[in-house]
C-alpha cells in the first residue's frame, strides 16, 4: 500500500487563506505607516532621495530580522551557499531595487488614486507572466475572469473614496514609473515561486532584502538624501514595525509560492488596497466621506475574484 504524500499546511485552502490574509493585512498597514513615518522623519513627499534612503534602511533592517531571527529559531546560521547568490541578487534587482526605485520616483509625480489602482495590477501581471513568459502554469478563462473581478473591486474602492479634486491621470514619469514597478513586482513573484523549489525561500527573502536595502541606502545617500534624527521613540518603533512588515509578509509569501501556483496566491493581492483603505481610514482619518456600501461592494468583488481563481475545477470521472 502506497503512502500518501504529506500536504503542507500552506498548500491547503485554510493555510492558503490564513497565510495570504496575514501577508495582505501587513502590506495593507504599510500604506498609512509610510505616510506617518515620513512625518516622523521629516521626509517631504517630493524628496525622492530621502524616501529611497528611508526605504533602504527599512529593507536592510528587514533582511537582518529574517536572517538573525531564522538563525536563532533554527539554531543554525542562515548563510547562503554559492548556488544561492544568483537567485538572491536576481530577486533583489527586481523585488527591492527595481520595484521600489520606480515606485517612489513615480509616486512623487502620480496621483494616489491612480497609483493604487495601477499597483494592484501587479497581481494580474504576475499571473500573466507565470503562464505566458515562465510557463509554470496554464492561463485559463477562470483565472482571467477572477482577476478582472478582483481588479474591479480595487477600482471601485478607489473611485468610491475619490474626492472632487482627484481623478485618473497618466504620465510616463508618474503613473508610467508605477506601472514599471508593478512589472518588477510581478516578475519577482514568479521568480520566488520558481527559486523556492530548489532554494530556501526564507533565506532568499532575508538576503535579497539585505542586498537590495544596501543598494537603496547607497542610492539615497548619493542622491543627497538624509533622515533628520527622530524626535521620539515612536519613530524608531514605527520603522522597526515597517521592517517587520516586509520581513514577515514577504517570507510568508515566498513560502506560499513554494507550495502553490502563482495564480492561487497572487489573486489574494487584491486584498492589499482593501486593507490599505480601511487602515488608512482608521489611522489617518482618510476616507471619512467614503460610502460604506461601496466599500462592502468592493470587498465582495475582491472576494469573488479570489473564489473564482481558487475554485476547484470539476474533473470528469471515467468508468
Amino acid at each position: 500500500m502506497e503512502k500518501q504524500e504529506h500536504t503542507p499546511f500552506l498548500a491547503t485552502m485554510p493555510g492558503l487563506i490564513l497565510g495570504c490574509m496575514v501577508s495582505c493585512a501587513l502590506w495593507g498597514s504599510a500604506f498609512p505607516c509610510i505616510k506617518i513615518c515620513y512625518e516622523l522623519f521629516a521626509v517631504a513627499s517630493s524628496d525622492v532621495a530621502s524616501q529611497l534612503l528611508l526605504a533602504g534602511t527599512r529593507f536592510t533592517i528587514a533582511g537582518l530580522m529574517v536572517i538573525i531571527g531564522t538563525s536563532i529559531a533554527r539554531k543554525n546560521a542562515l548563510l547562503p551557499r554559492l548556488s544561492d547568490i544568483r537567485p538572491i541578487l536576481t530577486l533583489a534587482a527586481f523585488q527591492t531595487v527595481g520595484q521600489y526605485v520606480f515606485f517612489y520616483m513615480g509616486l512623487a509625480r502620480a496621483s494616489g488614486m491612480t497609483s493604487s489602482i495601477i499597483e494592484s495590477s501587479s497581481n494580474f501581471i504576475a499571473i500573466l507572466l507565470a503562464a505566458l513568459a515562465f510557463r509554470t502554469e496554464r492561463l485559463t478563462s477562470r483565472k482571467i475572469l477572477g482577476c478582472i473581478i478582483g481588479f474591479a473591486g480595487v477600482v471601485l474602492i478607489n473611485l468610491g473614496g475619490a474626492s472632487a479634486s482627484s481623478g485618473l491621470s497618466f504620465s510616463f514619469q508618474g503613473e508610467g514609473f508605477v506601472l514599471i514597478s508593478c512589472i518588477g513586482a510581478g516578475i519577482s513573484t514568479c521568480l520566488i515561486g520558481i527559486f523556492s523549489h530548489d532554494h530556501d525561500g526564507v533565506l532568499l527573502s532575508g538576503w535579497q532584502f539585505l542586498a537590495g536595502g544596501i543598494v537603496l541606502v547607497c542610492s539615497g545617500l548619493l542622491m543627497g538624501g538624509r533622515l533628520n534624527p527622530p524626535v521620539a521613540a515612536p519613530a524608531i518603533g514605527l520603522l522597526l514595525y515597517m521592517a517587520f512588515i516586509s520581513a514577515m509578509a514577504y517570507s510568508m509569501w515566498a513560502r506560499l509560492l513554494a507550495v502553490n501556483a502563482v495564480s492561487r496566491v497572487s489573486v489574494f493581492g487584491f486584498m492589499n488596497p482593501v486593507f490599505g483603505v480601511v487602515l488608512s481610514a482608521i489611522l489617518l482619518g482618510e476616507g471619512r466621506n467614503a460610502n460604506p456600501l461601496i466599500a462592502v461592494a468592493a470587498l465582495a468583488l475582491v472576494c469573488a475574484g479570489i473564489i473564482v481563481v481558487n475554485r476547484p475545477q470539476k474533473t470528469l470521472s471515467s468508468d
